[in-house]
């Protein structure tokens, strides 16, 4: 092409779709002159226009692609790097890539094993294997269309049968109902049957065994058990018949000789009745004809005495050494059953209890034991035994909230004389076949002015301890010797703790004012 001019198009086969239809000039950059123009044609370019946007020499096509300028590349926004936290909570690890499994591990190496669920078509399972690709496999269409048979039975693509409800006959489905029903039936009664006869067991059972305990029981020294192995044989029990009348009691076997600690209110009707009998009942089940060696209806106790040789004797111990809480054995015949156990513990100690029972000549106070064992009719002279093995005390009396008379059961109030007491009793009476105590010669009540209590003495007798000494009727005795006195009872108890001879300070209230009286005991 020269001045603007451009020569004819070769004609070459490839550029025959797009040549120009004939008559069409090429596209050349003209400008548009002002006025008019008689020719029609445009006006040729000026050289500088022609120079500027002209083809180069030689090219008759338009701008080679090469040679088309690329668009700019769009800059990627610039984004704000994301907080240190989530890249702590969700980058990976220093040294990371991808999530492929990384190099040498078994994953890239090693198939896992087919799922059952997994099509066999399929080379990698992605769910099993980390390093499988993503691939384009064949679309999921399973030739398994069911065909029906000219009987309406459908086959599936693999040959198999399928049965449809509909296509079971009726026969048979009242068939299976019934047979159902039958079976349901048949079961039903079985275990109706099966329930009732499964009460109606046989009730004999000829090599029927109960299991016993192999190993024996632990029964460690100082145990109620071992107490009471111990003192049981040395606890008798005693029957007093006077006629037709009897009672029963306990005893303790307190010397090898034969001779028995019991109380007095149990022996006292045999005492001076013509045809009564006293006889001891021991735990081996034999019996002794007893006779009484000695009574103290002071100190409601007595002696008995049988022949029986190899007697056990029981041992006395220590009363003025327990405290409350001590835990103690009652060993009786309470109620006529011979060698009954019963356990407490010590109530109270120093309690003034009066005994006075009907038929009896008993009549006086004792300074008792308390305890919670349980003591009824019939464990009167029984053994009241510490945890030692020890006899403490004989159990006397019951509180009870039975008919007039004290006939009841036991409440958990009982009383024993302490064997201290009762062991120098026992002695005189197995020496000389009485006791003496000491006495002050005064009768008294128990009176109280609402913030003092005491004993009033309604009567001094003539030459009596209290006469020498002093004390009048109105005195009011509040203490004697180192025992307070707040009642008529706790007088007789702090008396009797005294032995004939012994010179005790007593001091009485007068017109008001307390005075101190030197007395010396006297014997009863």
């Amino acid at each position: 092409m020269t001045d603007g001019q451009r020569g004819p198009n070769p004609q070459r086969p490839e550029d025959a779709p797009y040549q120009r239809p004939t008559g069409v000039p090429d596209p050349v950059v003209e400008r548009q002159q002002p006025g008019p123009n008689p020719s029609g044609r445009a006006p040729a370019p000026p050289p500088a226009v022609t120079q500027a946007f002209a083809r180069p020499q030689g090219v008759r096509e338009s701008f080679a692609t090469a040679d088309r300028p690329r668009p700019p590349e769009p800059v990627p926004a610039q984004q704000a790097p994301p907080p240190e936290m989530l890249i702590r909570a969700f980058g990976r690890p220093d040294g990371a890539g991808g999530f492929a499994a990384p190099d040498g591990s078994r994953l890239r190496t090693r198939r896992p094993a087919e799922s059952p669920w997994w099509m066999p078509d399929a080379e990698r399972d992605p769910w099993r294997d980390a390093a499988s690709r993503s691939a384009l496999g064949a679309p999921a269409v399973f030739d398994e269309t069911d065909t029906a048979d000219d009987k309406g039975i459908l086959t599936d693509g693999a040959g198999r049968r399928r049965i449809r409800i509909r296509d079971v006959p009726i026969r048979l489905t009242l068939f299976l109902l019934i047979a159902a029903l039958l079976v349901g039936l048949v079961g039903g009664g079985t275990g109706f049957v099966l329930g009732r006869t499964a009460t109606e067991s046989p009730l004999l059972k000829p090599d029927g065994e109960l299991s016993t305990v192999s190993e024996p029981i632990n029964r460690p020294p100082g145990s109620i058990a071992d107490i009471a192995e111990r003192l049981l044989p040395a606890v008798v029990s005693i029957e007093v018949r006077v006629g037709d009348t009897g009672g029963t009691g306990s005893g303790v076997v307190i010397d090898e000789d034969g001779y028995i600690l019991t109380n007095n209110h149990v022996v006292s009707q045999a005492a001076d009745a013509a045809g009564a009998s006293v006889r001891a009942i021991f735990a081996d089940g034999t019996a002794s004809a007893a006779r009484i060696v000695g009574r103290d209806p002071l100190a409601d106790l007595a002696v008995i005495k049988v022949e029986k040789p190899g007697l056990v004797v029981a041992s006395l111990g220590d009363s003025s050494s327990l405290v409350v809480g001590d835990p103690v054995v009652a060993i009786g015949s309470p109620l006529g059953l011979t060698s009954t156990v019963t356990s407490g513990i010590v109530s109270a100690l120093n309690r003034p209890v009066r005994l006075a029972g009907q038929g009896s000549d008993t009549n006086t106070v004792i300074n008792a034991i308390q305890t919670d064992a349980a003591i009824n009719p019939g464990n009167s002279g029984g053994a009241l035994v510490d945890g030692s093995g020890a006899v403490v005390g004989i159990n006397t009396a019951i509180a009870s909230l039975g008919s007039a008379g004290g006939v009841g059961g036991s409440i958990g109030l009982g009383f024993a004389i302490p064997i201290d007491v009762a062991r120098d009793i026992a002695e005189q009476l197995i020496s000389t076949g009485s006791a003496t105590h000491a006495s002050l010669g005064v009768n008294v009540r128990s009176v109280t002015d609402g913030a003092r209590d005491g004993a009033l003495v309604v009567a001094v007798e003539d030459n009596s301890a209290a006469a020498a000494a002093g004390i009048r009727e109105g005195d009011v005795i509040i203490r004697v010797g180192d025992l307070e006195v707040g009642s008529s009872e706790e007088l007789v108890v702090a008396v009797d703790t005294n032995q004939p001879g012994d010179t005790v300070t007593v001091v009485v209230v007068r017109n008001g004012s307390a005075r101190e009286l030197q007395a010396t005991l006297l014997s009863r």
